[in-house]
């Protein structure tokens, strides 16, 4: 028998709430709720597309060029977007994780960086992915297992799917007073400025409309737990994605929310990314946590769906 392209699947289930997790990056493929989609994933026998569901360890979004420094050393790593001569995304994304705990409703996946050309550090990186009747939590702690202090970033890379809803009927939410400026060949950072007056300001939940949006928020309006919460509000129901402490950035990106743009049985859905670091933080120093041997990086963000719309 065939191993699927995402390796072992894991179903977590707690009433209608069902969700599959996958060996192959750790990532989420699934995230359905009364046999509905919640989030845009994948087909069982395709690889993921487009980053969804993946983990974005040890950096999230582009460095430039791969190349960054280092307490005065500079590392390169490999080219893996051609288009934008960026290394993307991290070194986890297809990489295995083994299963240490579990449950219907709960797994708990461990996966170890070796130190590599480009980024010669070692973490061990743990994912406890956990579903009940509010929706999903994804709980992630990053250790450093090597002997130098290593820069560390984090991001999560989930699509909230729209189901019938055309893109530019659903409205979004993000609770974020700056927006991260690209520049529109390489999407790499230009700077950082307040939303109010732009077209990037969608702290009233606006209909999208034709936006085209690949950007990192941040200056995030949180709650009295400390979460801030971004909501996408379609046709058939809300739904809330909250990101803790240590999550200072949302990256949005409406590039895969329509039909035309997706390939055929991909449901058409938005990014909404938690990060802790923008977009070329090993570059800039924003947000990247300088890791000693032996400590702890934790971060946690989930989603929850909110009522159906009438």
């Amino acid at each position: 028998m065939a191993i699927p392209p995402s390796g072992t699947q894991w179903r977590l289930t707690s009433g209608d709430v069902e969700a599959v997790v996958v060996e192959a990056g750790g990532g989420l493929r699934s995230l359905a709720v009364g046999g509905v989609d919640v989030v845009a994933g994948y087909p069982v026998d395709e690889m993921a597309s487009s980053g969804r569901g993946q983990l974005l360890v040890p950096w999230p979004n582009r460095i430039r060029d791969g190349r960054y420094r280092v307490a005065g050393q500079e590392h390169e790593l490999p080219i893996t977007e051609r288009s934008t001569g960026t290394a993307t995304h991290g070194l986890v994304r297809w990489e295995s994780f083994r299963p240490t705990e579990h449950d219907d409703d709960r797994i708990v996946l461990v996966h170890t960086v070796h130190p590599r050309p480009g980024y010669p550090f070692a973490l061990e990186v743990r994912v406890a992915w956990q579903v009940d009747s509010r929706g999903l939590t994804c709980s992630t702690t990053v250790v450093n297992v090597g002997a130098t202090t290593a820069p560390v970033g984090y991001g999560a890379h989930p699509y909230l799917a729209l189901g019938a809803t055309p893109a530019a009927r659903a409205r979004l939410t993000v609770p974020a007073d700056h927006v991260v400026r690209v520049d529109p060949d390489r999407l790499l950072p230009v700077g950082t400025e307040p939303v109010a007056g732009t077209d990037l300001d969608l702290r009233e939940g606006p209909e999208l409309g034709d936006r085209g949006i690949d950007n990192a928020y941040t200056g995030l309006e949180r709650g009295a737990d400390g979460c801030w919460t971004v909501t996408l509000a379609t046709d058939e129901r809300t739904v809330h994605l909250w990101g803790g402490p240590g999550l200072d950035w949302v990256q949005v990106f409406t590039g895969r929310s329509d039909l035309a743009t997706v390939p055929p049985g991909h449901p058409a859905g938005i990014a909404v990314e938690p990060l802790s670091c923008p977009p070329d933080a090993f570059n800039s120093g924003e947000g990247v946590v300088a890791l000693d041997p032996g400590a702890t990086w934790a971060g946690q963000w989930g989603i929850e769906v909110g009522r159906v719309l009438g």
